[in-house]
């Protein structure tokens, strides 16, 4: 049978029915020359019993018949009329000869047999049964018309005794053929149901690889990696070709071999951990992607991934994408977006979050000896408010900031933690020296609303208190700062709570 493109065993069975009333015209129209072929065999001696107009008359009526079936095959293809109409010419055919003495041993089985193979259950108990009709007829018409024989006692014996034959071989005939339509639809259906898992598997292997291929445009380096039979293979190259991995002796692929030539050496430890290929699989168990940012030494940043692309749930993956993309400009927005979430927007100094932060690092490990906080306060910026404007105070609040970066910068990092208070954590051996650099920076300052600035300074240093934790040397600073502003309002003659 002929290729066919149907996608179900309805779809099949049609198709086949249109091959199957274009092959019986085929067949009916060669039925033809039936006629002529007997003629040579009446001029041959091979039909005693048959005439040269019997040969015209076959060949008469099956032309009629081809005819009229080629204009059904041809207008209703699907039709089972058409089909119908096809068994039914072959029977009178059958019938035609036999009644003519035509000795060609033409079983009248023969046509149930070509409604088998349409594989419809209509269409084979129609033939069946139309050729049972036909049969009976011509057997009981050519037992009347030339019954010779003296071993019966009449001609209704004879007929009876030939038709008990006939059904019984046409009942075996039905059941068999019925069973062998119904096995071969249950096979054809299987194996319709195994092409539209193939056809379904294929789609999804067509959709991993445009996704695939997509993904081989963003990244810079896509690597396709198969534990099934332990192969690796670079989808960004044109012949994609298979390279195997000796999970036994290698630990990493060749695309990770060739990546780590251009790692920042302080990162290669880490880099060859992450893309140890032999724990790609229980790291990626239950995952979908795991990453790692490394610098390349001539591109910046880059993230490596080991992508999920085929495993169960909670299992390990079979198939996974390791890819390389460079995030360098990412990873300078992001510095970025910290930077500004950690800096005070006025004074351009870290603010509060960077200051809490950074003393979560510090209360990690013991602090050095030339550890120092300090705690730094504006004096009078309540009085600049009132009399000067916020103008004025804005502009106190940024030469102090000012007077601390270029006094502290070299030694520590200051902080801006409220609206005229100050931090700053230090490493010094000397912290009272730097005090009076931030008194006298402060001394020097002139603004273009306020002529002077003053600062009460405090600090509390890990050495002078060895056993107190960070949060006490924060709050001995902070006592220390505000001793110094009650000395500087006493020294002023000003009361500090109205300032």
């Amino acid at each position: 049978m002929k290729e066919t493109s149907a996608k179900s065993l309805q779809d099949f069975i049609l198709e086949s029915r249109i091959w199957l009333n274009h092959y019986l015209s085929g067949i009916l129209r060669m039925i033809i020359l039936t006629g002529p072929a007997i003629a040579l065999g009446i001029r041959a001696g091979i039909f005693r019993n048959a005439t040269y107009r019997t040969c015209l008359n076959i060949s008469g009526m099956v032309a009629v018949l081809a005819f009229i079936h080629y204009f059904l095959a041809r207008r209703f293809p699907k039709s089972r009329a058409t089909s119908f109409f096809s068994l039914t010419a072959l029977d009178i055919i059958i019938v035609y000869m036999s009644l003519h003495q035509v000795d060609i041993l033409l079983t009248w089985f023969f046509v149930p047999l070509m409604g088998v193979l349409f594989c419809d259950e209509v269409i084979y108990f129609y033939a069946v049964a139309v050729n049972y009709v036909f049969m009976t007829g011509a057997t009981w018409a050519g037992t009347s018309l030339y019954y010779t024989r003296s071993d019966f006692e009449s001609v209704r014996g004879y007929f009876f005794n030939v038709m008990g034959g006939f059904t019984i071989e046409m009942l075996i005939m039905t059941a068999l053929g019925y069973i062998i339509i119904r096995l071969a639809k249950d096979n054809f259906a299987k194996l319709f149901q195994q092409n539209e898992m193939i056809q379904s598997q294929k789609q999804n292997e067509q959709e991993k690889m445009k996704v695939l291929d997509s993904m081989a445009g963003i990244y810079d380096n896509v690597n396709l990696i198969d534990f099934t039979d332990n192969t690796e293979m670079s989808l960004r190259d044109p012949e994609q070709k298979k390279i195997g991995i000796d999970m036994r002796s290698q630990t990493h692929t060749q695309m990770s071999q060739r990546i780590k030539e251009h790692v920042m050496p302080e990162q290669m430890d880490d880099f060859l951990s992450f893309t140890n290929i032999t724990t790609v699989r229980e790291r990626l168990t239950g995952k979908k992607i795991i990453s790692g940012d490394f610098v390349d030494i001539d591109r910046g940043w880059f993230r490596a991934q080991y992508i999920t692309v085929d495993a169960k749930t909670d299992s390990a993956p079979d198939v996974v994408i390791y890819t390389t993309r460079n995030v360098n400009e990412e990873k300078k927005r992001e510095q970025t977006l910290i930077r500004i979430t950690m800096t005070d927007e006025m004074t351009r100094l870290h603010n509060r979050r960077c200051y809490e932060r950074d003393l979560d690092k510090l209360r990690r490990k013991p602090l050095e000896d030339d550890f120092v906080i300090f705690v730094i306060d504006v004096n009078g910026l309540k009085t600049v408010n009132d009399t000067l404007g916020h103008t004025a105070g804005d502009e106190l609040i940024k030469g102090a900031a000012a007077c601390l970066a270029i006094t502290v910068h070299k030694t520590g990092r200051v902080y801006r933690t409220g609206g005229d208070e100050f931090m700053a954590l230090v490493y010094t051996d000397d912290p009272e020296c730097l005090r009076k650099k931030i008194h006298k920076n402060a001394y020097k300052w002139r603004g273009v609303y306020s002529r002077d600035m003053s600062m009460a300074v405090g600090y509390a240093a890990a050495s002078d208190y060895r056993d107190a934790s960070l949060d006490e040397l924060e709050h001995f600073a902070d006592a220390d700062m505000y001793s110094e502003k009650e000395q500087y309002y006493q020294k002023a003659g000003k009361n500090r709570r109205r300032i």
